[in-house]
């Protein structure tokens, strides 16, 4: 009998190198949770294991570099992907593994989440490694996604005050090799949160309504694998940002106020709103 799902579209796939959160709400949890939701099929290779929750990151326990590597070829030689997002490296010689391996089996798009601090102030990435980022990662993305206080450190600046600070910003990080720059403004003051896509010519705003919470934990991991299921899914870089953007958005607004500290965002916020209300 002939498989019925022979002549089916193949499913997008991406792929998240990243670190585990315990607690689910950053991490490959959330990276996995988001492909799910937006119609991409998920793998990871993990970078390193967090004891970490609502209140904060308990213990930080790097993987081998021998493993992250055989996770990266295990996948990428057969399951194969169509994007590829990088969160949390942690360390000098795990970006440069992750950047060789990613150049050895590319081209593919490669959305880069240059997690650097945990929401509750652990450091996720060592600081000798941040040049590391700069030279090996940065040139070989397609998106880079900071929040300000990522841009500010990958600069070398002391802060960034607004929008146009931004925009000058999203130039400089564009200077470093990303294709594109994904500047994210959420820790800025003001009733708007937003956010700037810079392709190297063209600055564009993605502005939302400032939802007042503190439950935002694993807004930037979410935010990166929602782009990557995008490009996954083919969808120009633009479309991408836009899509990311509204599922963060619904899930920052629909955040799950769990355990004692910075609860996560609800992963599947967008697909219940679109869903028919039954009498």
């Amino acid at each position: 009998m002939a498989n019925g799902n022979a002549s089916s579209k193949p499913i997008p796939k991406a792929m998240t190198i990243a670190g585990s959160d315990s607690g689910g709400g950053a991490g490959i949890q959330a990276d996995l949770k988001t492909f799910q939701e937006l119609g991409v099929f998920g793998t990871s290779a993990i970078t390193a294991l967090t004891a970490q929750n609502t209140l904060g990151v308990q213990g930080v326990y790097p993987i081998p570099l021998d493993a992250i590597g055989q996770q990266i070829d295990s996948v990428l030689s057969d399951i194969g992907a169509d994007a590829v997002k990088t969160g949390m490296l942690f360390s000098a010689d795990i970006i440069a593994l992750v950047a060789d391996k990613l150049k050895r089996y590319g081209p593919m798009p490669v959305v880069v989440d240059p997690v650097m601090i945990a929401k509750g102030g652990a450091p996720l990435l060592q600081a000798e490694a941040v040049e590391a980022l700069r030279r090996e990662l940065l040139p070989i993305a397609a998106v880079l996604t900071p929040n300000v206080p990522e841009a500010c450190a990958i600069l070398g600046i002391d802060r960034i005050d607004d929008v146009d600070g931004m925009i000058e910003a999203a130039r400089r990080l564009h200077a470093l090799g990303p294709k594109r720059v994904f500047l994210k403004g959420g820790h800025l003051d003001g009733d708007e949160a937003v956010d700037v896509l810079f392709d190297g010519t063209e600055a564009a705003l993605f502005r939302s309504p400032r939802i007042r919470t503190k439950h935002t934990h694993g807004t930037g991991c979410t935010t990166a694998s929602a782009i990557a299921a995008g490009l996954a899914k083919g969808l120009p870089a633009d479309e991408a940002v836009a899509e990311a953007k509204r599922f963060i958005t619904a899930a920052i607004g629909a955040a799950l106020p769990i355990g004692g500290g910075i609860g996560p965002t609800n992963h599947a916020a967008l697909r219940l709103q679109a869903a028919p209300v039954r009498p």
